[in-house]
């Protein structure tokens, strides 16, 4: 295999312009970016870019990948191939898998999993709970990615609701912490009261109505105070509601931000008019809400009070989506189609190729503070994706790569592909196949 690969012709979509570019990678990482680079050795692959789109690969800060404890929905390994084939090279896995990741010891074992089995980057964050403050201010910023903590509904328990730990927490660390705002008062009454008046009866589309813009936007808005009274950096993560979009500054800097925000893409398209024929498949927590949400985050995003896209994956096996309304478990995968419906975004109007680069990988490398990826730079890392805009193609039970074989886009028609992608200079995934196994790397930070 060669140890150059020098891509030809590509229109490179980064750091707020699309310019023809060519792109030498020599190892690991990207050797050279100019509008002609001419074949310096035989053993050089070319890769010919002719009308295809080249772009950092995408930095995805919120993923579940079930891995250790519930690898009967996903495992790292599983995901992350999937991740590869929609453009994504790098992730942050989520602390609620089974031991929930709450000591550093844990996060460890994680890591260990991922250095075994990952073909993406990754990193992981350190779930709070009302118990574990001294973990949580006593870890190593270089180690993880950042702090998650539950301010909502959750598993086991990770429900930070103490509310003297949670101001512990907000002024004794300087990670970036990531926080799941619903408020768990306000969604109880809301259950109570349909399980009352429906029994059995309560159909998805009621989602939206118990996990509701009052149950979001009370724990949002309280959690941004906090953060301004005590000056910690907040990550809001999956905003769903056009109400909490006005918590949140025009500032295109993220760097500048102490307080910033996440819309994940089920958000971004979807709306409560799809439960009627998707059911289950599209019950995530926060809930998909109103059309009119969906325009406001839209419009947030595009106006710079959103700051990161990313996707939430969270799958679970299609028996267990199945199950009644209150059976069936939230979440749902999404890796392998993020990139390819912002697309599709894209070819509607909706949003720039620039600013899904922006939002999608410049900005979780930013925020998070990740070195040397998240943009197309000599001396950073190769890890790279093109795309072709016009190759249409049908989402089936086929071409779906995760584990638990199912996703809520299954007979879309979408108009975009990734034709290539790279790892850490490794070409890995080109044409609808993986051409080489990738060994994803621990993401390392600039604190």
């Amino acid at each position: 295999m060669s140890d150059s690969i020098l891509i030809k012709n590509a229109q490179l979509v980064n750091e707020g312009s699309v310019t023809r570019s060519d792109v030498l990678i020599v190892g690991d990482r990207i050797a050279e970016i100019a509008s002609s680079i001419s074949l310096k050795s035989s053993g050089t692959r070319v890769v010919d870019a002719d009308g295809l789109y080249l772009m950092p690969g995408m930095i995805d800060d919120q993923v579940h990948f079930r891995e250790p404890g519930l690898t009967h929905k996903a495992t790292i390994e599983s995901e992350s191939r999937a991740a590869i084939a929609g453009g994504i090279t790098s992730f942050i896995e989520m602390p609620n898998t089974n031991p929930q990741a709450t000591t550093m010891e844990l996060v460890e074992d994680k890591f260990d999993m991922a250095a075994e089995g990952s073909w993406a980057n990754y990193s992981f964050m350190l779930g709070g709970t009302n118990e574990n403050i001294e973990d949580l201010i006593g870890a190593d910023p270089t180690k993880i990615a950042g702090i998650k903590l539950f301010l909502g509904s959750s598993t086991g328990d990770m429900l930070v609701d103490d509310p003297k730990a949670l101001e512990a927490i907000f002024s004794k660390t300087n990670l970036v912490i990531s926080v799941h705002c619903e408020d768990e008062v306000i969604i109880r009454a809301n259950l109570a009261r349909y399980v009352a008046q429906y029994k059995d009866g309560i159909s998805m589309a009621m989602h939206p109505e118990i996990r509701s813009e009052e149950a979001c936007y009370a724990s949002s808005s309280k959690a941004v105070a906090l953060a301004k009274k005590t000056g910690a950096r907040l990550h809001v993560f999956h905003l769903s509601t056009a109400k909490e979009t006005r918590l949140f500054n025009k500032n295109k800097d993220v760097t500048a931000k102490k307080i910033t925000a996440e819309v994940c893409i089920h958000h971004l398209w979807f709306s409560d008019q799809d439960y009627d024929t998707l059911g289950s498949k599209i019950k995530w927590n926060p809930s998909v809400k109103k059309a009119s949400d969906r325009l406001a985050l839209r419009q947030a995003l595009l106006e710079d009070r959103i700051d990161v896209i990313a996707t939430d994956h969270a799958p679970h096996t299609w028996e267990e989506k199945t199950q009644s309304y209150i059976k069936a478990p939230s979440g749902g995968p999404m890796v392998q189609h993020a990139l390819v419906a912002l697309l599709d975004l894209y070819h509607q109007d909706v949003i720039s190729l620039e600013k899904i680069v922006e939002k999608f990988a410049h900005n979780p490398a930013k925020l998070f503070e990740i070195k040397e990826r998240g943009f197309v730079r000599e001396g950073y890392k190769a890890d790279l994706v093109l795309v072709d805009l016009n190759a249409p193609w049908t989402v089936n039970k086929s071409n779906i790569l995760y584990k638990c074989g199912w996703s809520p886009f299954e007979g879309t028609v979408f108009k975009s592909r990734v034709t290539h992608t790279f790892v850490n200079g490794m070409l890995t995934y080109e044409g609808g196949k993986f051409v080489n196994r990738s060994n994803g790397e621990r993401l390392t930070f600039d604190r």
